[in-house]
């Protein structure tokens, strides 16, 4: 079983969790650290072999080209993560539109190839947004990394489908490929990307892989971002709650990776969806 591996490629001034406290109008004042803790996991990566799928801001793009250069010449797969972290659900239809549509372009630009994955700010393509699969079939993109079956208070659609299946919309198809959860008493349990990751022992999530390769056969889809390997960046203020999820177990991260790395084979999620489309899976 091949499992696929994601990196969400975004500063750790960027996030959701601290958009209350650093404006996008104020992004060029924060020490950029992302160029160094990419490299960082492109090292992870290269020393085993594996290629994964590294979901880039369009807006880091614009401003690093050599970084998304590193990724494609590395042999992995650059997709869409947005233009400038916006939640979906903060956007309006038109809006989002020019976002993806910006990010594509921008993408294509440094890379010279289509890019063909999406995966949305904080996972919120949620009920409330699923007209935005529409636009992102209608831009363009072959599939989506967006929709968490998990309960949250920020995302999560509990009820979709835990994996890679296909989105019949009014616009076409998209191939969804949503992150790994853990089934526990009827729940779904996110066992294996951000803090979630972090905070569980390495021992679990590689206990969950192994259930979801093995008794449920399936494949597992894991992500990380690089300011998760980054214990000495800047903390920043927000509430106990925000800091929690941002700044735990930042220590871990790589040693976790590393760990799944040994265990477990990845490829990018390019991959998985070519050969879901080889099988005819829906």
């Amino acid at each position: 079983m091949i499992n696929a591996l994601t990196i969400d490629v975004e500063d750790y001034y960027m996030v959701s969790a601290f958009a209350d406290v650093v404006k996008f109008e104020d992004w060029p004042r924060y020490e950029s650290r992302v160029t160094r803790n990419t490299h960082v996991l492109l090292d992870v990566l290269n020393e085993s072999g594996v290629k994964a799928t590294f979901f880039v801001l369009g807006w880091i793009g614009e401003r690093y080209p050599d970084l998304v250069r590193d990724i494609h010449a590395a042999g992995h797969e650059v997709a869409c993560h947005g233009y400038n972290h916006r939640l979906i659900y903060h956007l309006t239809p038109e809006q989002f539109r020019e976002d993806a549509h910006k990010a594509k372009g921008i993408l294509e630009d440094i890379i010279g190839t289509p890019v063909i994955g999406y995966r949305a700010t904080s996972y919120s393509i949620v009920k409330k947004t699923l007209w935005a699969l529409d636009i992102l079939i209608e831009e363009g993109f072959l599939y989506d990394s967006s929709i968490f079956p998990i309960h949250h208070d920020r995302y999560g659609i509990p009820g979709s489908d835990r994996f890679s299946h296909t989105i019949r919309r009014e616009s076409g198809t998209l191939r969804e490929f949503p992150p790994s959860t853990y089934r526990v008493l009827n729940q779904n349990i996110p066992v294996a990307g951000g803090g979630y990751f972090r905070l569980f022992p390495a021992r679990i999530t590689k206990a969950a892989i192994k259930q979801i390769n093995e008794n449920e056969n399936k494949a597992a889809i894991i992500y990380v971002h690089p300011w998760e390997i980054d214990e000495s960046q800047p903390r920043l203020k927000s509430s106990l709650l925000s800091k929690f999820r941002h700044y735990v177990n930042l220590h871990t991260t790589v040693p976790k990776l590393r760990a799944c790395i040994k265990e477990f084979k990845f490829n990018p999620l390019r991959k998985m969806y070519h050969a879901d489309q080889d099988t005819g899976n829906g």
